[in-house]
């Protein structure tokens, strides 16, 4: 797996990124710090990785940037009906949809049309959800809002290999 198929992942679903002020008739942007951890599973061992990102736009068109720590941007992808686009190091390449994107960055398919609703605190629209105690289940995944007033959001995946994305909103976007 090349070094930015998991940071990008986590993203989508997802420090010190700064919020973009929207042009007029712009979606804003969202950003914080994401960390994914994906358990070990058969011969895959198991990943943890952390980034700094930026998300604008909704399951249907959008844009997510991940950069380090430093600041260094590590890959940005770009969406709309029918496209995903993956910006690396390495070049950029393409993809069908973003479910294709995380199956081929990662070898999961990551709920990345989703994240956007969920950073906002609700389900996605597109998929069959139901209420939890704090929170909802979707796609597989159960997302946790209970500390989403301090910007905190946690989703989890029990299914092998279980997963668990932990973002935190910068202060501006809570």
């Amino acid at each position: 797996m090349k070094g930015w198929a998991l940071p990008l992942c986590a993203a989508a679903v997802l420090s010190a990124c700064a919020s973009v002020p929207p042009a007029p008739g712009e979606a804003a942007w969202t950003s914080g710090r994401l960390s994914l951890r994906v358990d070990a599973s058969g011969a895959q061992p198991a990943q943890s990785t952390s980034v700094a990102f930026e998300l604008r736009g909704d399951g249907d068109s959008g844009e997510l940037r991940l950069n380090s720590p430093l600041g260094t941007r590590v890959a940005s992808a770009r969406w709309a009906p029918g496209l995903a686009l993956l910006a690396t190091s390495d070049g950029e390449q393409r993809y069908g949809d973003l479910a294709a994107l995380s199956r081929q960055a990662l070898g999961q398919e990551l709920p990345l049309a989703a994240l956007p609703d969920w950073l906002l605190g609700r389900p996605w629209p597109a998929a069959p959800h139901s209420s939890s105690d704090g929170g909802f289940e979707q796609l597989g995944w159960q997302v946790s809002l209970a500390r989403r007033g301090e910007g905190w959001i946690e989703a989890r995946r029990a299914a092998p290999p279980a997963m668990l994305v932990r973002v935190k909103l910068d202060e501006a976007e809570r």
